[in-house]
C-alpha cells in the first residue's frame, strides 16, 4: 500500500499511515478550511488497507486541538477501525494528550464510549 505522509499546517494535523512500519498516526492541529476534502484519502485509505490489515494495528492520536467537524471525521476512523476488530484483528488507539488538557483525555474517553476498540491513554509533558 502506498504510503500517506502528509506535513501538518496551523490548520492541519500530520497525518503518517505506513502500513509496512506499522505507522498509523495523526497529530497536531485539526481544524481544516474543508475537512471532508481534507479527509477523503485518509478515509479512502483506510478503506482500502481494512481488506487486508496487519495482525495488530496500533493507531496513535496525537492531537493538541480539533474541531467540531473534525471530532466528527475522527469517529468515522475510529468506526473503521472497529470494523477491523470485529472481523478478528487487533488494534489499539493510543490516545495522547497534554496532562493539562483534561478536555484532550475527555475527548478520547467519549470515543472509547463509542467504540468497540482499546484505548490506551499517554499523558505528557512539555
Amino acid at each position: 500500500m502506498e504510503v500517506i505522509n502528509i506535513a501538518g499546517t496551523d490548520d492541519t494535523p500530520n497525518v503518517i499511515l505506513d502500513k509496512d512500519n506499522g505507522k498509523f498516526e495523526i497529530s497536531g492541529r485539526s481544524l481544516p478550511e474543508d475537512v471532508n476534502m481534507f479527509y477523503e484519502p485518509i478515509l479512502n485509505w483506510i478503506d482500502g488497507y481494512a481488506e487486508a490489515p496487519a495482525d495488530k494495528t496500533e493507531f496513535n492520536f496525537k492531537l493538541e486541538y480539533f474541531n467540531t467537524a473534525s471530532s466528527k471525521v475522527i469517529l468515522d476512523i475510529l468506526l473503521k477501525f472497529e470494523e477491523i476488530v470485529e472481523n478478528g484483528h487487533d488494534v489499539v488507539i493510543k490516545w495522547h494528550y497534554h496532562e493539562e488538557e483534561e478536555d484532550m483525555q475527555e475527548a478520547g474517553e467519549e470515543y472509547a464510549d463509542i467504540v468497540e476498540i482499546p484505548f490506551d491513554y499517554i499523558s505528557y509533558t512539555d
